[in-house]
């Protein structure tokens, strides 16, 4: 499938009337929705809609059976083992926030949480809490100055005090791909559990669960070309047998008297009240259109729009990239000179080119580079060398209006 193909199942990018387009670079922070995904949410509420199992009616049994298939399909899509370890959470934040809750409450006092100094804020708040409650040690693994992780540091904070280690697969504020797996395996010999934040790697490459070795893994569906409000976690099996309810009400339990509460088994624990039906059958089409053009094909199309923009990028007169690890997402983060990047954002806006600029919830990360906030490209699938082209014309009229 080439690149008109796939952009032609884009409403969004079909040209204005006057022949204008949008030239749409924060795929980061959300990813826009094809023709697929659009029709199958708009049929489902027209003609199929009913809550899932419950129901003994056509309608119900018909909608529940469509839910549940999207579960078969995550599962697939990660790779798991087993169905039941797969949760349907609102998005990445919720999934970390049940496993602090949840798991978090297992970890006795005086443990450690291992996390980096790149996390979103979504992967260290929750943890800086947990540790607040609960009397653990929150360590934080340094970020070196090309934006790889010391792992030599984290060889030597990963000691036996370890509980669980939380990391980022792909940095959303640096392009930093982790070294996942040998990360997980030096984790495992401490004891420790390992969650990987996968929301900036689970729509750019093949996601392998049982190869990583992870305890949990997390993504959202609206980075996936999918609907917002939905979003998966992965957890072990054995795993999930050993922990809490996250939150509890309809659906999560097996029988409620006046004396007595039991939870039903996973995934339904963690899935109290009724589910976004249409969001997670919505995200069921999104993973199946990555799925046919092919996570291998997307990561090496999106690593040739890396490149490409790298290359023209640094060419441009006080342009700095912070992040230049040699295993990177399609990300680029940037300053230049003293420019402010929200003054960047709103030249190429009228432009119609549109980024992201701010902290990125990564406001410890921006720290370390001694800035308060970056301009950050990102690529996806339906992105274009020439699109890259129309940026760096547009940051070369930034420096002749501002600089």
């Amino acid at each position: 499938m080439g690149i008109e193909d796939i952009r032609s199942q884009f409403p969004i990018f079909k040209p204005s009337p006057n022949g204008s387009s949008l030239a749409y670079l924060d795929n980061a922070a959300t990813t826009q929705k094809p023709y697929c995904v659009i029709d199958r949410l708009s049929h489902f509420y027209a003609h199929e809609y009913a809550t899932v199992h419950r129901g003994v009616y056509a309608l119900s049994q018909a909608a529940t059976s469509a839910y549940d298939m999207a579960r078969c399909t995550v599962q697939a899509f990660v790779h798991a083992k087993h169905l039941s370890e797969i949760i349907f959470v609102k998005g990445t934040t919720e999934a970390i926030n049940l496993v602090a809750s949840s798991y978090g409450s297992l970890i006795p006092e005086g443990r450690s949480i291992l996390i980096s100094e790149m996390e979103h804020h979504a992967n260290w708040v929750p943890w800086y809490q947990l540790c607040r409650k609960q009397g653990l040690h929150l360590k934080v693994i340094p970020v070196l100055d090309d934006g790889q992780l010391d792992m030599d540091a984290y060889q030597s904070l990963l000691d036996n005090t370890v509980a669980l280690v939380a990391i980022t697969h792909v940095s959303n504020a640096l392009g930093t791909l982790n070294p996942i797996r040998s990360m997980i395996e030096d984790a495992h010999r401490v004891g420790a559990v390992v969650l990987v934040d996968g929301a900036q790697s689970s729509a750019h490459m093949p996601v392998d669960v049982e190869a990583l070795g992870c305890d949990f893994y997390c993504f959202s569906g609206h980075k996936c070309y999918g609907p917002t409000g939905v979003g998966v976690l992965y957890a072990k099996k054995d795993i999930l047998q050993k922990m809490p309810p996250y939150q509890t009400g309809g659906s999560m339990i097996k029988t409620v008297s006046l004396k007595e509460v039991t939870w039903a088994d996973a995934p339904s624990k963690f899935e109290a009240g009724t589910p976004a039906i249409a969001e997670v059958i919505g995200l069921q089409v999104a993973l199946l259109f990555l799925q046919e053009i092919g996570l291998d094909k997307i990561d090496q199309y999106e690593q040739s729009l890396l490149r490409y923009a790298t290359e023209q990028l640094i060419g441009i007169s006080e342009l700095r990239i912070l992040g230049q690890a040699p295993q990177k997402g399609p990300i680029v983060s940037f300053v230049m000179g003293d420019i402010h990047p929200h003054d960047i954002g709103t030249v190429l806006d009228t432009k119609g080119i549109a980024i992201r600029v701010g902290h990125h919830c990564a406001q410890p990360v921006m720290k370390r580079f001694g800035v308060s906030a970056t301009a950050r490209v990102s690529f996806a699938l339906y992105n274009t060398m020439q699109e890259i082209d129309q940026l760096v014309e547009g940051l070369i009229e930034v420096r002749r209006v501002l600089g």
